[in-house]
């Protein structure tokens, strides 16, 4: 009896109803078969450990394709959200190398110019990422044009913080079961680190659910950006380690060198901007205070509010989720939303949606807040 390997390796046409066109596309062994021929050449049942390892090598297959496709293998979503978390090692591999790359530090040293725009990416992006992806494609708490939220899709793709659909979903999700079982990212059901890290290493939490965010998904360029999550990271690497390059040919002066500006632009300030982010995820959710009785843990915090440009006040923001800024009154500082009163200013961006007058009154009178549900949960 001999094992035979099939591979299914075919270029096929096929049309994505996002992009509402036809494409090539290369389908990765979506179809792998492991059997055993016998000498007369009917195939037998495979044995519960051949099976095992058939399903485990297809398994790594669509963890690797995902790192190019994030959409690839995911054609079932429903039945991927009802498996048990279980941490997929393959898939996360980039995200290990992330946090790896930046001990890449101790061989490169440091320079004023390496860690001025380590500072400066983390707070570009971090603003893509809070202004953007969160405040206007997940609540679209104001209006912007097709080429502008395109633009600032681009920057928060470079965030290594996945698509912005993705975001978006995996956002309005935690919205209508924040702290609940539900919540996949819940510090008060799944504990401090789940919720801060361990949740988006299970492979039930990678695909994207188009069907909540149908309002976005009309945008064939941002379904692109969600697909191929890896892409504009990738260019953003090659490009500060080509900066660096450049650099320390022509100005040597600066002290930098390629591998120093891709450990301190990309390596750290990207690691950073993650846990800063993730921060909102888990401990604004334990630490702070509470001004609105929500269905919910949600808190206030001035640290987080200002390590994110505005985002710790989590309990305002759960109670008035469609309201563009979070920080409710003038010694609540939020950066993001100085920075969209600005943009709207230019006319970038228009009709940023005011915090509601009742969100004053139930402040001066905690008790009224009692009668009122954590925030709408109605979404574009």
């Amino acid at each position: 009896m001999a094992a035979v390997l099939q591979a299914d390796f075919l270029l096929k046409e096929r049309a994505h109803p996002a992009f509402g066109c036809t494409f090539f596309c290369i389908r990765l062994a979506p179809a792998y078969d492991l059997y055993i021929e016998s000498s007369d050449g009917a195939p037998n049942h495979m044995s519960n450990a051949s099976q095992a390892r058939n399903n485990l090598l297809k398994n790594g297959l669509v963890s690797l394709g995902q790192w190019f496709d994030a959409d690839y293998g995911n054609t079932d979503i429903a039945a991927i959200r009802q498996k048990p978390d279980q941490v997929d090692y393959l898939r996360v591999l980039p995200f290990v190398i992330l946090h790896v790359g930046c001990l890449g530090v101790f061989l490169t040293g440091a320079s004023w110019f390496a860690v001025g725009l380590a500072v400066a990416m983390y707070l570009v992006r971090m603003f893509a990422i809070t202004g953007f992806y969160h405040r206007y494609f997940s609540h679209k708490t104001f209006h912007t044009s097709r080429v502008a939220q395109f633009i600032f899709a681009v920057v928060g793709a470079s965030a290594v913080q996945r698509g912005p659909l993705w975001w978006s979903y995996q956002h309005r999700h935690h919205h209508r079961h924040s702290d609940e079982e539900e919540d996949v990212h819940s510090p008060t059901v799944r504990g401090f680190w789940w919720s801060h890290i361990g949740w988006i290493t299970s492979a039930r939490n990678f695909p994207t659910d188009y069907s909540q965010v149908r309002d976005l998904t009309k945008f064939p360029e941002l379904v692109f950006l969600n697909r191929f999550d890896s892409l504009v990271p990738a260019v953003l690497a090659v490009s500060l380690f080509l900066l660096g390059h450049f650099l320390g040919e022509y100005f040597p002066a600066l002290g930098v060198s390629s591998w120093q500006l891709l450990v301190w632009g990309f390596f750290i300030s990207t690691t950073v901007l993650f846990h800063a982010t993730s921060s909102i995820n888990s401990l604004a959710h334990l630490l702070g205070r509470r001004r609105y009785e929500t269905h919910d843990n949600s808190r206030n915090s001035l640290l987080l509010a200002i390590i994110t440009l505005g985002e710790g006040w989590h309990n305002n923001h759960h109670r008035y989720m469609n309201a563009t800024r979070q920080g409710f009154y003038w010694w609540e500082i939020d950066i993001s939303y100085y920075l969209l009163k600005v943009l709207s200013w230019t006319g970038l961006i228009w009709n940023l949606k005011p915090v509601p007058l009742s969100a004053y009154e139930h402040s001066r009178n905690p008790s009224q807040s009692r009668q009122f549900p954590a925030g709408n949960s109605n979404h574009p």
